[in-house]
């Protein structure tokens, strides 16, 4: 997993939502709704679901190979899928199946906005053993019994990150994220800017570093990345700050070591691109 995966994974903001066990018997469905994050866990039988064209990639777990796929497409035993909520999606089942359905949201971020509308992984269960084994355990038990146990909200919230986490690192580890940059010298900026995003980035040093003309840099940069080199600085600043204040350092240390002038300008990025304040994200993250 390259490094970038590793920061992507950990600023990746989940919030649990509801969990189910389906039992559905032959001819059976369930609909995951638009708008909406589910993941589905297949415990046992078969389900098919039709995907439009173009809004589907099918991941083999056993070789981690990865395709576009659309069209009907049936899940087994062990398989997972992940539906970013793009269009209303209908899983039916002919002989019938146990699923485990869990809703969340994902605060919007560049490995998310890469995301197909719908993540299929295959052998999910060998691939992920561990969140396949968390999974099996989510929501009301076969035998109707509650758990009271104090705690478990938080618990049953990590078991999802963890799941749906793992459906993200098998997607990712197809090699379609991140795009590769096909200009080696904007290649180049991207990996230094990465590799030490407190640095004072000016225009004039990313272009020195690209062997181009400020002017030119600066239009190459924008028509191959998306957006302008400053805000891929800012971007790449708090992915950084996500991971840290995840890890339980403060504000302060946070915002120095990622060159800014001042808390407050570092405050002020963060809500503008998190929606949230730094101090926010540390606490959710300490009790998470």
């Amino acid at each position: 997993m390259t490094d970038a995966l590793e920061r992507a994974l950990a600023s990746l903001d989940v919030r649990a939502g509801s969990t189910r066990r389906h039992t559905l018997p032959a001819g059976g469905d369930i609909v995951l709704p638009a708008g909406s994050t589910t993941l589905v866990y297949l415990l046992s039988g078969e389900i098919t679901g039709d995907l439009a064209l173009g809004s589907g990639c099918e991941v083999d777990a056993p070789t981690g190979d990865g395709r576009p796929v659309s069209g009907r497409r049936t899940l087994l035993a062990g398989d997972a899928a992940m539906s970013l909520g793009c269009r209303r999606l209908v899983l039916s089942s002919q002989s019938g199946a146990e699923v485990i359905v869990v809703t969340a949201e994902i605060t919007p971020s560049e490995i998310v906005a890469s995301l197909p509308g719908t993540v299929l992984v295959t052998g999910f269960a060998r691939l992920e053993p561990a969140a396949a084994a968390l999974a099996g355990n989510l929501g009301p038990r076969p035998d109707g019994l509650a758990c009271e146990r104090p705690g478990d909200t938080v618990v049953c919230r990590s078991m999802i990150r963890s799941v749906l986490l793992s459906a993200v690192r098998a997607w990712a580890s197809t090699g379609a994220w991140p795009a590769p940059i096909a200009d080696p010298f904007l290649a180049r900026v991207a990996a230094a800017v990465e590799a030490d995003p407190g640095h004072d980035w000016t225009i004039d040093h990313l272009a020195s570093l690209a062997a181009m003309s400020r002017t030119v840099f600066v239009e190459r940069f924008r028509d191959a990345m998306g957006r302008s080199p400053a805000g891929y600085v800012t971007e790449v600043r708090i992915r950084e700050a996500q991971r840290r204040l995840d890890a339980g350092a403060s504000v302060s240390e946070v915002s120095r070591a990622l060159g800014y002038a001042s808390d407050e300008g570092f405050r002020r990025a963060f809500r503008r691109h998190t929606g949230i304040a730094p101090s926010a994200w540390r606490a959710r993250a300490l009790t998470a």
